[in-house]
């Protein structure tokens, strides 16, 4: 068990060792691209394990939390976009992939991630499942208003993505905690590890799979894309105190809102721009991970040393 313990406490060590073999040498796990949903599974399978009835209930008796998160979802990010384009003077395809990125619903990664900060995990399964379904309509809309760039998108592949690789494994994830609570309990060190495993395969085969727009990038869009993250992580914690969330609801929606889809970004730029329009959402995709690790450290450090910062 202390062995599983240090693998779990170290998700960002495992994130930067293994990106940096990805890059190094990527088919390594170019290998692990037809199972990526698989993973997605295995990690919400996990989640499921862990999320107990009345976090479900609070969902379904309230769901204004859930609207008010997927309005700042749809505000911040892609308005950050925008401001990020004109303070370093992005070119047009730059700008047009990082506003696109900005657009996206929230990633599924992020509701691991919320897990591994001890944060509010159902809502942010249900700000992801909403944002997603929701994003046919407003990634293209929102990109068409504030750039001018015509976005199509199809809502059934996207629904159908939500189905298999979250409700479906949360479910099931749900129904062994519900039917063997003993052997969840006796084996609580297993669920993070799955997830934590998922996440670094996820991060490595998004680093193997965009080393090339990777290298093609300068400095400047490296760090507007990290700007773009951070910024956005934090306004997303001020906008979970503007509504009077606890603690652990504002360290959820700060995750949820910094953390895009932006590999639906990187997919939407190929097809609908260019290989330059889709370098933001490539650089966005790893480093949103990358900083998001980082960030499970960063809040159990918070939580150990200020417990009553809630």
């Amino acid at each position: 068990m202390r062995l599983i313990r240090f693998y779990n406490n170290n998700l960002s060590l495992w994130v930067i060792l293994f990106g940096l073999v990805a890059y190094l040498y990527p088919p390594s796990f170019l290998i692990a691209g037809k199972l990526i949903n698989w993973f997605f599974a295995a990690a919400m399978f996990g989640i499921g394990m862990v999320i107990k009835d009345e976090d479900y209930r609070s969902i379904v008796k309230d769901p204004k939390p859930v609207l008010y998160g997927n309005i700042c979802q749809f505000t911040i990010m892609p308005l950050l976009a925008l401001f990020v384009s004109y303070v370093f003077g992005l070119p047009k395809e730059i700008a047009v992939g990082l506003v696109l990125t900005g657009a996206a619903p929230g990633a599924m990664t992020s509701n691991v991630i919320s897990y591994l900060s001890g944060g509010d995990v159902t809502y942010s399964v249900s700000l992801t499942a909403l944002a997603t379904l929701l994003s046919p309509v407003l990634t293209p809309l929102v990109t068409l208003l504030l750039i001018g760039e015509k976005v199509p998108m199809d809502f059934f592949p996207m629904f159908l993505t939500i189905i298999t690789t979250v409700v479906l494994p949360l479910l099931a994830g749900f129904m062994v905690r519900r039917n063997l609570p003993r052997f969840v309990e006796k084996n609580a060190e297993l669920p993070p590890a799955v997830s934590i495993t998922a996440i670094v395969i996820i991060t490595s085969y998004v680093i193997a799979r965009n080393k090339g727009n990777l290298t093609m990038a300068t400095s400047v869009v490296f760090i507007a894309v990290i700007i773009h993250n951070l910024l956005g992580m934090l306004l997303g914690f001020f906008a979970g105190a503007a509504a009077k969330f606890d603690f652990r609801r504002k360290k959820t929606l700060s995750i949820e809102i910094g953390m895009q889809n932006a590999g639906l970004g990187v997919v939407l730029a190929l097809k609908h721009f260019s290989d330059k329009t889709a370098i933001p959402a490539a650089i966005f995709t790893i480093w949103c991970i990358l900083s998001a690790s980082l960030m499970v450290n960063f809040w159990k450090v918070v939580e150990k040393n200020k417990p009553n910062w809630h």
